[in-house]
């Protein structure tokens, strides 16, 4: 039994394993492309999606970190220089949110603190949260090159993302106007489009006289900042009123409306008839636009009533529309009230109904992007896995609205520039100075507040990750392949596209691979307020980042929700103790043997079971270049659990402990090197377990696996 090491001989231990075992890669340099062998020449890249630094890993972040590891082990293995590149995002709005819940926990507001006192607790808070969530990093396996870790507040990269404001901004990409934003009356930010979630709501729709219309509304509280009704064109009830006048009295007077017509009016909604208020609809504000009509701001930042709303000044909007509904009902003014269901968009922190207000913010002008975009797509620069995502791509690159890159917060990138104390135009930092004259109205400039929406900065990651624009990184740029959840086909997808054609007139990678969303053993998504949070650590700690890491995969198809069962993560670690335990068998049982031991006359029933399992290679090897990873591991698992172990160990086990020699011998290859084999096409699924297994099988040159050669055939 020399074969055999003492460790072997014990259970499997992944708690004392895996973490000797990544010291072990680390030390090695082979994290760091630079450092692999010389046949590692073709360059294979990978920017990692920079987990937020505000807390510990989540359960997607697992699949996440374990999908581009796969990737990349087995592409190192394949002979590439292999890069991945980790970082950090200090995520904007979504961090300050988690540190405000922290105050509030604290009995503290951020509303009473100074800019710079919140922004270095932040800042600490974020720096503190990096170190744990790095850890978790490492405990998963991720053999990415540490020594270019990025931050999304680097100052490399902060000038960068600066610099590239400044240059949208001279190309008229940029400009500074009053929009109809996505108001949080909670954490006072607008937010974009992306960021906010249109929730099912039970709302009345409230018919209501004006004049000689009735219209139908579920926002009566905004009549006092009507400025118009519209009707369809085509639609002959209303002809004879286009381009008249009318007077609409509500519960503080009259109110003087013109009547227009619009194409955009649904003559079956509601009576055919819309109440026009543009400071507070994004339609009507769009409306109002092409009809020249006036704005009338009737909602605070803090959804309440203005002074211009009377008696109701004050009230919080559900509050003023009860009282608003009550009053016109006295008056007489309500036709009638329907039960309305309706989609109603929501801050995607808070919940809070969003609540569109009419404000000077920095806009990208998105329809020249979007079509370099949408341009690269078609011509087949990338590829989406699943394949159905690129429609949803285009189609949200052929009908996207103008970017609001502004945020009313602190933590974030400074937007770099001066904004006009009267009239509120904009301009670059570097063109004037603070105090100087407006150029359009002469009245004094002051530094802009507001900062980058974090899409802005994160945009720009596969780039910025590289050290652009002056850094020899750039060979590895674009980048192979982009893996992310598929939720983020919205938010980061379509920015990195849109950055990486304005900066370098390349698409940022070739291949887009989205994975769904991990859900708890119900398939229910989980929350910290149901109490279904599934850590993917405390599932390492329990039965090894193996396991977790393997029964992520399997199963799993791309694009797909998973539900993560602590059982199937269970099972998958006794496929770990199957493969320790049958190694320990085929090294008891091939004595004076090793890997270089020249292949022997093989019997007949041996060369079936090799030109199988050679076809086994191909096969895995297939699923891995396609990016099918899910079936790559279950081939894997069957082969290694149903095959090697319980049919081929067992056909041997006769011949190896009987007289004949050449039987015997053949019987030692057959299973030491298919052993072997295996070990390495699961190294990227299981890396921990098979480089300590790697480690002890008999070997000439002690060499890592994680550069071992990919086999191609035994």
């Amino acid at each position: 039994m020399s074969n055999l090491p003492e460790k072997l001989t014990k259970p499997y231990d992944p708690a004392s394993t895996e973490a000797r075992i990544y010291q072990l890669w680390e030390k090695s340099g082979f994290f760091n492309p630079d450092n692999l062998p010389a046949r590692h020449q073709e360059p294979f890249t990978i920017i990692m999606p920079p987990p937020n630094a505000n807390g510990r890993l989540h359960a997607g972040h697992g699949l996440t970190i374990t999908l581009e590891d796969i990737m990349t082990r087995y592409q190192r293995m394949q002979g590439k220089k292999a890069l991945w590149v980790p970082g950090a995002d200090h995520a904007g709005f979504e961090t300050q949110v988690v540190y405000e819940k922290k105050l509030e926990k604290e009995g503290r507001s951020r509303f009473k603190m100074g800019r710079q006192e919140l922004y270095n607790e932040i800042m600490a808070f974020t720096i503190d949260s990096k170190k744990h969530m790095e850890a978790d990093v490492k405990a998963l396996g991720a053999s990415c090159d540490w020594s270019r870790e990025k931050f999304t507040l680097d100052a490399s990269v902060v000038a960068e993302v600066q610099e590239t404001f400044r240059n949208l901004y001279r190309d008229g990409l940029v400009y500074r106007g009053y929009r109809t934003v996505n108001w949080c009356t909670k954490h006072q930010t607008s937010l974009s489009d992306v960021e906010t979630e249109n929730v099912e709501k039970a709302d009345k729709l409230y018919y209501i006289k004006y004049g000689p219309f009735i219209v139908a509304t579920v926002r009566p509280e905004t009549i006092f900042g009507d400025v118009a009704v519209a009707v369809n064109p085509t639609d002959e009830r209303y002809q004879q009123f286009i381009g008249q006048t009318i007077e609409v009295q509500h519960p503080e007077g009259v109110l003087p409306l013109v009547i227009i017509a619009d194409e955009e009016v649904d003559p079956a909604f509601g009576t055919g008839a819309l109440k026009i208020t543009p400071a507070h609809d994004h339609n009507d504000f769009r409306m109002a636009e092409t009809h020249h009509l006036s704005r009338i701001e009737v909602i605070d930042q803090y959804g309440k009533l203005n002074e211009k709303c009377g008696k109701y000044s004050g009230m919080k909007i559900l509050e003023a529309r009860t009282k608003v509904v009550e009053d016109l009902q006295a008056l007489g003014l309500i036709e009638k009230i329907e039960d309305y269901a309706h989609a109603v968009p929501t801050c995607y922190k808070c919940s809070t109904t969003i609540e569109p207000r009419v404000m000077p913010q920095w806009f990208v002008k998105m329809e020249p992007l979007a079509k370099l975009a949408a341009d690269a797509v078609r011509g087949g620069n990338i590829k989406f896995i699943p394949d159905n995502f690129e429609k949803i791509f285009l189609y949200w690159m052929d009908n996207t609205m103008d970017w609001n890159i502004s945020r009313q917060i602190v933590w974030g990138i400074p937007i770099p520039a001066l904004v006009c104390t009267s009239c509120n135009a904009g301009t670059l930092d570097i063109d004037h100075k603070v105090g100087s004259a407006c150029p359009t109205c002469s009245a004094p400039l002051t530094s802009e507040t507001d900062t980058f929406d974090t899409w802005f900065s994160s945009g720009q990651w596969p780039l910025l990750a590289l050290g652009y624009p002056k850094t020899k990184d750039l060979s590895f740029y674009p980048t192979n392949v982009m893996e992310t959840g598929r939720d983020l086909i919205f938010k980061w997808i379509p920015r990195m596209v849109i950055f990486g054609l304005y900066l370098t007139g390349k698409v940022p990678f070739s291949t887009v691979y989205l994975h769904g969303m991990v859900n708890d053993k119900h398939g229910k998504k989980m929350s910290k307020s149901k109490g279904n949070v599934v850590s993917p650590i405390e599932l390492t700690d329990k039965y090894g980042a193996d396991a977790l890491r393997i029964g992520l995969v399997i199963g799993n198809t791309p694009g797909n929700d998973i539900a993560l069962a602590e059982d199937k993560i269970k099972g998958y670690k006794h496929f770990c103790n199957k493969i320790w335990n049958a190694t320990r068998f085929v090294l008891s049982n091939t004595e004076g043997m090793s890997l270089y031991t020249p292949r022997p006359v093989l019997e007949k029933r041996d060369e079936e079971i090799l030109a199988e399992f050679n076809t086994a290679i191909t096969s895995i090897t297939t699923h891995y270049e396609n990016y099918r990873f899910h079936l790559a591991g279950e081939e894997l698992y069957h082969y290694f659990w149903n095959t090697f172990a319980d049919i081929i160990i067992e056909e041997m086990k006769p011949r190896l402990s009987g007289t004949g020699e050449s039987s015997k011998q053949s019987a030692q290859w057959i299973l030491l090197n298919i052993l072997a084999t295996t070990i390495k096409m699961l190294h990227p699924f299981i890396p921990f377990i098979t480089e300590e297994l790697w480690g002890i099988l008999p070997r000439a040159e002690k060499s890592l696996l994680i550069v071992e050669p990919w086999p191609k055939s035994l």
